[in-house]
C-alpha cells in the first residue's frame, strides 16, 4: 500500500469487537539508518504497551494500516526502505506534538 504526502492521519480502529493492535518503534540517530520495531503485539501486549506509552507520557499515533504493516515485520529489525517516507511523517508528527507540549526530546 502506499501513502501519498498528505494522507497520512490518525486512523483508530474504532471496532470495540477487534483486538487491539500496538507497535513501538525506537530511532537512535547514532547507531540506526532507520527506525526499529522493538515490541509488537496483539490483545494484552498490546495494552501493555499502550500503557508503557501513556505512563511514559509517550505520544500514540494511531494508523491501523500502518500497523498492519509494521506488525508483519521482525522484532529488532530496521524498518524497509518502502516505509521511510510514512514513519518520517509520524516521528514527525509526535516531535510536533512533544514540542508543542513543552517536552525536551521527542519519544520514538
Amino acid at each position: 500500500m502506499a501513502f501519498e504526502r498528505g494522507t497520512l492521519r490518525e486512523e483508530p480502529d474504532l471496532d470495540p469487537n477487534k483486538e487491539p493492535k500496538a507497535v513501538a518503534l525506537k530511532y537512535n540517530m547514532e547507531e540506526d539508518t532507520a527506525p526499529r520495531v522493538v515490541a509488537k503485539g496483539r490483545g494484552h501486549v498490546a495494552e501493555n504497551i499502550m500503557a508503557v506509552a501513556q505512563k511514559n507520557t509517550i505520544p500514540v499515533y494511531q494508523n491501523k494500516t500502518l500497523v498492519n504493516m509494521l506488525m508483519a515485520l521482525e522484532l529488532d529489525r530496521e524498518i524497509p526502505p518502502e516505509l521511510y517516507k510514512v514513519v518520517a511523517e509520524v516521528m514527525a508528527y509526535v516531535y510536533r506534538i512533544d514540542k508543542k507540549h513543552g517536552a525536551n526530546k521527542a519519544n520514538f
